[in-house]
């Protein structure tokens, strides 16, 4: 090997082949077309069902039967949105009131419970703190399904089975939300702020509420909203503990008319029609906080 090519600088190194760059450029390619294929299939799988229930709000009986599913039939929207609201003196109402009732307490009150025992987990040290956050792993692995039957049975103990305090009590309780508050504690509070706080005289209640919560406050509207989310979407447990129709939320209502609509077709249009007024108030909750829940996500995930 000659000295000319032993000292050749990095800069004078030959350039890479044209197969080998023609390769790199065709792997790029692959890879951005597999990958935005797989999100157009996602957000297909996500979005066809609800422009479907766009469609099919907007018929009739006879048309939702006689037409293609993404077509118009004959203008009957407004029809059967009177239809659904005066059905039973307007008891579709009722029932988006309380869906509204359990699901706006549920994120407030339940999502800030979350927020403090995150808290607690991050920043205080006491015994068992690892084995009780342990615990509450735990309760993220169960499925929601799967405890309805020892709640009800408890209910059934103190005997409020039937009441809204049958709702009201088990959506307190957030395993998902607190691993997700303790993620977010670690990232947005500084231990320094706390201890600074502390030797200004400021007690755990009190930084909590002045330092801790205002720091919090993304990933609090995050955990409020999944929390708001899953209450609203909650089947199972309003639909062992509750026997009264006014008192029942919006998502076991409707099947209560789905149950209908097998005998009684018009019936059908109703069901359609009120599971698109349904999930109305959740697309505007992700609307309006959407500016806090990114923040709240991407910090998470930076975390």
């Amino acid at each position: 090997m000659s000295t000319a090519t032993m000292s050749r600088t990095p800069a004078e190194a030959p350039a890479p082949s044209q197969g080998r760059r023609r390769h790199a450029r065709n792997g790029g390619f692959a890879s951005t077309f597999t990958v935005n294929a797989l999100l157009i299939l996602g957000c297909a799988y996500m979005v066809l069902p609800v422009v479907w229930l766009f469609f099919a709000s907007t018929k009739n009986t006879a048309d939702l039967y006689g037409t293609a599913a993404y077509a118009f039939g004959e203008p009957a929207f407004f029809e059967n949105v009177l239809a659904v609201v005066n059905q039973d003196g307007g008891m579709f109402l009722r029932w988006m009131a309380n869906s509204m009732f359990y699901a706006a307490f549920g994120a407030i009150l339940g999502g800030l419970i979350s927020v403090m025992a995150g808290y607690a987990f991050d920043k205080f040290q006491f015994r068992g703190k690892d084995s009780f956050f342990g615990i509450v792993l735990v309760g993220v692995l169960i499925p929601n399904t799967a405890t309805v039957l020892p709640m009800y049975l408890l209910a059934s103990v103190f005997g409020i089975t039937n009441t809204i305090w049958a709702i009201l009590i088990p959506v307190l309780c957030n395993p998902f939300g607190v691993y997700l508050a303790r993620v977010y504690s670690a990232a947005y509070v500084p231990a320094e702020t706390l201890e600074a706080a502390r030797v200004d005289g400021a007690g755990p209640i009190r930084s909590f509420f002045s330092l801790g919560l205002p720091m919090m406050m993304p990933g609090y509207i995050t955990i409020a909203l999944f929390q708001f989310v899953g209450v609203w979407n909650n089947f199972m447990l309003p639909l062992v503990m509750l026997q009264d129709q006014k008192l029942l939320p919006v998502s076991v209502g409707i099947s209560i008319w789905q149950g209908y609509s097998i005998p009684q077709p018009e019936f059908t249009p109703m069901v359609i029609t009120g599971s698109l007024l349904s999930i109305i108030p959740l697309l505007l909750a992700f609307v309006m906080l959407q500016r806090f829940w990114k923040s709240g996500l991407t910090a998470g995930s930076v975390k």
